[in-house]
């Protein structure tokens, strides 16, 4: 959802030429799956289309080509510790100060966007000030 709801706001500020904005998950568990169904129906809510996704999995490489990467809740954060030791830290950080709600556990998809669209926001406003 983190991808799409970003594209969409640097895309309504004019900005989209100043990203790139791409999402990868730390586990191999849903490898080559398109978008949750719930997930997109959340998404859909507000207008935003999430077509054509399938789930991957981040590599070294993406530490080269972004400047951030923003994971979603510790124990992401313990993936990418074990996945690029010694490396992590210096690029990848929380999207939230506290972990952002797990649709797969609450069912919440609407607390989910909630944190989400908050912590893409303040991506927004960090990289434009």
């Amino acid at each position: 959802m983190g991808e799409f709801v970003l594209k969409d706001m640097v895309e309504k500020a004019g900005l989209a030429d100043r990203f790139r904005i791409d999402s990868a998950a730390v586990s191999t568990e849903e490898l080559g799956n398109g978008i949750y169904p719930p997930a997109r129906a959340e998404l859909a809510k507000h207008g935003i289309a999430c077509t054509g996704h399938r789930a991957r999995q981040i590599t070294r490489e993406d530490l080269d080509v972004y400047d951030r990467i923003y994971y979603m809740d510790a124990s992401n954060a313990r993936w990418l510790q074990r996945l690029f030791p010694g490396q992590w830290q210096e690029k990848c950080r929380p999207l939230l100060e506290h972990d952002v709600a797990d649709p797969w556990y609450t069912g919440d998809f609407s607390a989910t966007w909630r944190d989400i669209h908050a912590g893409c926001r303040r991506i927004l406003e960090e990289t434009t000030c």
